[in-house]
């Protein structure tokens, strides 16, 4: 569950990345920050897969919460620019960004529940071996 929700925001954040550039085309722009957005999900996603560790588990948390957290922050507060981030101010809900922070609010509950179920059933793998 966890990596299929971070690889639906991955998509979404791809399928956005070059109309998001358009306002910073020369600069880092909100689409660059939207494609490092989407290879941090499939890394984290793919990660999650192959290993189902806690430290996979840590990343994905962290991926997603700050998707999620990134996507609520900007469209509830007119944050401005710093440094190389743009401001990125966007004051309203649309279909895919509605499916992006679901699939970012799934993607952090689901891996908090895993890093915590990897963490406790740790030691219990060790005493087995």
């Amino acid at each position: 569950m966890t990596a299929a929700a971070l690889i639906v925001e991955a998509v979404i954040h791809l399928q956005l990345a070059a109309n998001y550039q358009l306002a910073a085309p020369a600069g880092i722009g909100q689409g660059n920050l939207f494609r490092i957005e989407a290879a941090a999900a499939v890394l984290a996603a793919l990660w999650v897969l192959v290993s189902g560790s806690q430290a996979a588990y840590a990343a994905a948390l962290s991926v997603a919460a700050g998707g999620l957290g990134a996507v609520l922050l900007y469209r509830y507060y007119q944050v401005p620019a710093f440094g190389p981030i743009p401001s990125m101010y966007e004051p309203l809900w649309y279909f895919k960004k509605n499916v992006t922070a679901v699939a970012e609010a799934t993607a952090t509950v689901t891996a908090l529940i895993g890093f915590l179920l990897v963490r406790q059933s740790a030691p219990s793998r060790a005493a087995n071996h």
